[in-house]
């Protein structure tokens, strides 16, 4: 039977009737603003009693008494690294107040260098005992989820939470839900959704799964139940009743875009034909561009995007970027056409070919800043090949902003003092040669031993010293290189030894700012 036909008929049994419009959700107990509202969320707790008022019951009936386990353990303790991959210790949080830590966390900026993105991702993926004061609610496990979430990285995000039971509380079903729901893979979420009623789904979402699950007929009853009994709001009416009738956006207006686009709005909007762009929406969002049924451009503009933030690996650009033969020029068709070029000049190992396509491949991924992501996909072919002249030297480069970074200094002759700075740094040595300029002199003064000591360093609160110089790296390419060396210094103090190179290259060669 068509939706049409359905929704139409239960129109009628619906009626005209309306109450008032109901309020919206209480807006989520989360820095992600953009969150869908798709299971009610627990009522926070009530206010405690003035401490001179007396405790007075209402009645003579016997209270109810919750009874909760004492020794029920934190979420916070959940991850996805043991210690041994990530090579973070299991007192990573362990000796910090929990409130203390999720301060650092917030404080951090939203972008950074790769190599700072990387080790922020490792910190919230590392399994670790919670920290002081943790309670079972995991505030710290929801705020590394979250933090995933900001940085676009769903896999990620995904996996920590089915570390633990994705659907044990409201609030990570939600997270869930919605990952699921920008990854295209949100039939388990919705039949978990359907069949556990504590979740609580809200109106939009129960409409959604039943449709999802084929149950036009359930989801139009659902719809206009709500409708008759004043239980939806105006936008939520015009926007379900379109999703459930086929035959009305054929001539309808277009509807006005959300005040704040939620994934469950993104893929309604979407399946009513009027898809929203991703580009202005939270980096996350670009998630859904991803998807086969996406136009190719669109899939790698969105894959550029995500690549350029580390939530993506990046053999998922370059394989776009050749999944077909671009029929215009100039953007991500330029670059495109670029990496084609070097694919054939690999495949056919021909030395004159890769000189002429590495420069050009490279000046796109720069123009892109792509930089990172084109080293660790290409970086390893390309030494293989002996290039020399310009194409050489990028080769050589590609490798420095790689984790082979220090074999790759090695294997290679010094030329130059550049080269010399260079190497000197992906060895952890006090560079004797420096270039001109303040951030090879920050990166110096840091391995050097030189300047001042990173305020407030305490390695044994590691995890929250960690974001800390991660912080104030942030801060330092805005403003300060010196603040930059002092984050360094302090990192490499930490015993992060190898993520420090890795910034310190990263910020010697990108030349960028934040």
């Amino acid at each position: 039977m068509r939706r049409t036909t359905i929704l139409a008929a239960l129109v009628l049994i619906a009626g005209p009737a309306r109450a008032q419009e109901v309020a919206s959700q209480d807006a989520p107990l989360s820095a992600i603003d953009w969150l869908s509202q798709s299971v009610a969320l627990p009522a926070p707790d009530p206010e405690p009693a003035a401490p001179d008022e007396p405790a007075v019951a209402d009645d003579a009936t016997a209270p109810d008494i919750t009874v909760s386990a004492l020794d029920t353990p934190s979420a916070d303790r959940v991850g996805v690294l043991p210690p041994a991959i990530s090579g973070l210790p299991a007192t990573l949080w362990s000796a910090t107040p929990e409130d203390e830590v999720l301060a650092a966390l917030a404080a951090l900026p939203g972008s950074g260098l790769p190599a700072s993105i990387d080790l922020q991702t490792r910190l919230m993926l590392a399994e670790a005992a919670p920290p002081q004061g943790a309670g079972a609610d995991g505030a710290l496990y929801m705020a590394r989820v979250d933090r995933l979430l900001q940085l676009g990285a769903l896999d990620a995000a995904r996996a920590l939470l089915e570390a633990g039971d994705p659907a044990a509380d409201p609030r990570r079903f939600r997270r869930w839900f919605d990952v699921a729901l920008l990854l295209g893979e949100e039939d388990a979420a919705c039949r978990i959704m359907l069949d556990r009623p504590a979740l609580a789904p809200t109106l939009p979402a129960r409409v959604f799964c039943l449709a999802r699950g084929g149950d036009w007929t359930a989801a139009a009853l659902t719809l206009n139940t709500a409708i008759a009994l004043g239980d939806v709001t105006e936008a939520e009416e015009a926007l379900l009743t379109r999703f459930l009738d086929d035959g009305s956006a054929e001539t309808a207006f277009p509807l006005p875009l959300p005040e704040r686009t939620t994934p469950l709005d993104y893929r309604l909007y979407e399946a009513i034909g009027e898809a929203l762009p991703t580009a202005d929406l939270p980096l996350a969002f670009a998630r859904a561009d991803l998807r086969p049924i996406v136009a190719w451009r669109l899939r790698i503009e969105a894959a550029e995007r995500l690549a350029r933030a580390g939530a993506i690996g990046e053999s998922v650009l370059f394989d776009l970027y050749t999944e077909s033969r671009p029929a215009a020029s100039g953007g991500v068709w330029d670059r495109a056409t670029a990496i084609a070029a070097l694919e054939t000049a690999l495949a056919d190992a021909d030395a004159a070919g890769l000189g002429d396509a590495l420069p050009r491949a490279w000046a796109a991924m720069q123009e892109a800043r792509l930089e990172v992501p084109f080293a660790r996909a290409y970086a390893r072919d390309l030494a293989g090949h002996g290039l020399a002249g310009e194409a050489g030297a990028i080769a050589h480069r590609l490798g420095l902003l790689t984790s082979s970074y220090e074999s790759t200094a090695i294997a290679h002759e010094p030329t130059d003092p550049e080269d010399r700075f260079l190497h000197a740094i992906a060895r952890g040595a006090a560079p004797e040669d420096t270039p001109p300029g303040p951030r090879a002199e920050a990166v110096r003064r840091a391995f050097a031993g030189e300047g001042n000591a990173m305020p407030d360093l305490d390695p044994a609160r590691l995890g929250p010293s960690i974001l800390a110089a991660l912080d104030l790296l942030e801060t330092g390419r805005r403003t300060d290189p010196a603040l930059v060396a002092q984050a360094l210094a302090g990192l490499r103090t930490l015993g992060l030894e190898d993520d420090a190179r890795r910034l310190a290259l990263q910020y010697v060669l990108l030349e960028r700012p934040s």
